[in-house]
């Protein structure tokens, strides 16, 4: 019986310890995440990029084709007849729209394929710096860094804008330089995004909210 409870005993202080060394480890981590504030910016992959590079590629493309058809009396369009037209002045005219629109698809497709705008903004307390980064277009301002000690940042600045053109963006107030915007440019972030954003970044640095 006495060996019994005495294994019995064990094996509950060995349970205990277990139970405790798997809590602190999942604690850990977590410690570590409260020193870094990061948050991925959404540059020019968006949806909404990404449809309009599809329509546009393929509405002058078929400008494009029945242009040529046009002209070289072939038909390069199965699901059309283009050889009704004529080269001059209608020919001519879907050409130079063809052309244009091929052209404006060429730069959406390069701005998603550089991912203009995307980037993230860091904020470390254990450097005790932000970072800024920002893509930008290829050459020698292809990447946009900002960086300051979390010390020079005075407050979080909200900007609401409604109407035709609404804006809505979070910028950082440091000491020395003009405000810096945080949020992505384009299309403006829903009201209750940028109050949860403005909120979050707000607590993690211990310092005033403006514009709300």
């Amino acid at each position: 019986m006495e060996s019994d409870t005495g294994l019995k005993t064990i094996g509950f202080t060995l349970g205990t310890a277990s139970t405790m060394t798997s809590t602190s480890a999942q604690k850990s981590p977590s410690k570590k995440e409260e020193q870094t504030f990061r948050t991925e910016i959404l540059g020019s992959r968006r949806f909404s990029n990404y449809f309009w590079a599809i329509v546009v590629t393929i509405g002058a493309t078929g400008f494009f084709l029945a242009s040529l058809s046009s002209y070289f009396h072939v038909n390069l369009l199965p699901f059309a007849d283009p050889l009704q037209l004529i080269f001059l002045p209608q020919g001519l005219a879907m050409g130079l729209y063809g052309t244009a629109g091929l052209l404006l698809a060429t730069y959406l497709w390069l701005t998603i394929l550089w991912n203009l705008g995307g980037g993230y903004n860091e904020f470390n307390k254990t450097t005790k710096t932000a970072q800024i980064f920002r893509w930008g277009f290829p050459g020698k301002n292809r990447k946009i860094e900002v960086s300051c000690k979390l010390e020079d940042i005075q407050a979080v600045k909200v900007t609401l804008k409604e109407g035709l053109n609404p804006k809505r963006a979070i910028y950082l107030r440091v000491k020395g330089m003009r405000d810096i915007p945080l949020t992505r440019v384009g299309q403006p972030i829903s009201l209750s995004s940028l109050e949860t954003q403005a909120a979050e970044l707000v607590r993690f640095l211990a310092v005033p909210l403006e514009g709300l």
